[in-house]
């Protein structure tokens, strides 16, 4: 990257925003100038940032002058809200709500899949669900050489995924659980700890839920094919950070799983667990903390033709969210 940005971080206080500090330090992304923005009810907050002190500043359409470059993860509402003043302003809005991802005039964007997309933007791009970055990393590299024509997907998601507040919740109930306390409820609808329900998104007409349909009509843009059947079940279950799925795939050519292993063991973004014989694989716990998807659990499906199957895990909030945010936005700045 040449010269240095002047950058905000918009929801600075959340799970997500949190996490863009961290890896803007790890990644040592060239900053000449961070402006810290959240709701009102956050202003005037202290946040410690390489050194030094900054107060964060309740976000307005007058925020955004200067700025190069907003990371931006303080829900759909406020994106809506706020996008044409950051897009006026000039600086480039990398968005990891759902509010401007089926926007046909705006990139949806894996680095390790489409990063072209990135040059089509209008100052605006937006970062896709968790759930569908942490399952076509791993599907891409097998995409490309196979052609998948359907994907079945199973997801066991943390409660990172309802942010910071469901993660404290779940901490909470297992204490109180275990205490032999009563569980109280108030950031998800069902009890998390030791217990798993379907995941807590608006259910829609034909009985999918909208994390569900998220993962099926993403894939179809970022992969650039409409005919790719997607199909999930999207599950929370009592992990405190990092999403789980089983993937099962079929594919238009024939490919072995030994294939498969070799292009995911060299495939960008990726880190193959796959020890069969220590019944070794992917693990949530393991991939916590990690920039790499796991994924293990490789095998052929035999109830179809060219079918195959396989486990990951992946940090929700690092390369399911800000991570993904900040590859796009070095992408977008490089040379």
């Amino acid at each position: 990257m040449v010269k240095k940005l002047k950058v905000a971080v918009l929801g600075v206080t959340g799970a997500v925003g949190q996490e863009f500090l961290e890896l803007l330090k790890e990644r040592k992304f060239p900053i000449e100038e961070l402006r810290l923005l959240a709701s009102g009810r956050s202003a005037g907050k202290k946040i410690e940032f390489m050194g030094k002190s900054y107060q964060v500043e309740e976000a307005k359409p007058d925020s955004f002058k200067g700025l190069d470059l907003v990371l931006s993860s303080a829900g759909g509402a406020i994106s809506r809200e706020l996008a044409p003043h950051i897009v006026k302003s000039g600086a480039l809005m990398v968005d990891n709500t759902s509010a401007f991802r089926m926007d046909p005039e705006i990139p949806l964007v894996v680095p390790e899949i489409n990063p072209e997309d990135i040059a089509k933007h209008k100052g605006i791009i937006a970062n896709p669900n968790c759930s569908t970055i942490i399952m076509l990393v791993p599907l891409f590299p097998i995409h490309k050489v196979a052609k998948i024509k359907r994907i079945i997907a199973a997801t066991y998601q943390a409660a990172s995924g309802a942010g910071a507040k469901a993660m404290e919740e779940l901490k909470v109930q297992a204490q109180d659980f275990l205490a032999g306390r009563p569980v109280k409820k108030q950031v998800l609808p069902h009890q998390i700890a030791f217990n798993v329900f379907s995941h807590n998104s608006k259910i829609g007409p034909d009985g999918y839920c909208e994390e569900e349909t998220k993962m099926v009509k993403e894939t179809k843009k970022i992969f650039h094919d409409a005919a790719i059947r997607v199909t999930a079940t999207c599950v929370r279950v009592p992990v405190l950070r990092a999403h789980s799925e089983a993937l099962f795939i079929e594919t238009e050519k024939k490919i072995s799983v030994e294939e498969v292993r070799q292009l995911l063991s060299k495939a960008p973004g990726l880190k193959v667990i796959d020890d069969r014989e220590k019944n070794y694989f992917p693990m949530p716990l393991e991939a916590t903390g990690q920039d790499d998807i796991l994924v293990g659990r490789l095998r052929e499906d035999p109830t179809t033709t060219n079918g195959l199957t396989m486990f990951v895990s992946g940090d929700q909030i690092r390369k399911g969210a800000a991570l993904n945010a900040i590859q796009i936005a070095e992408l977008a700045f490089a040379g």
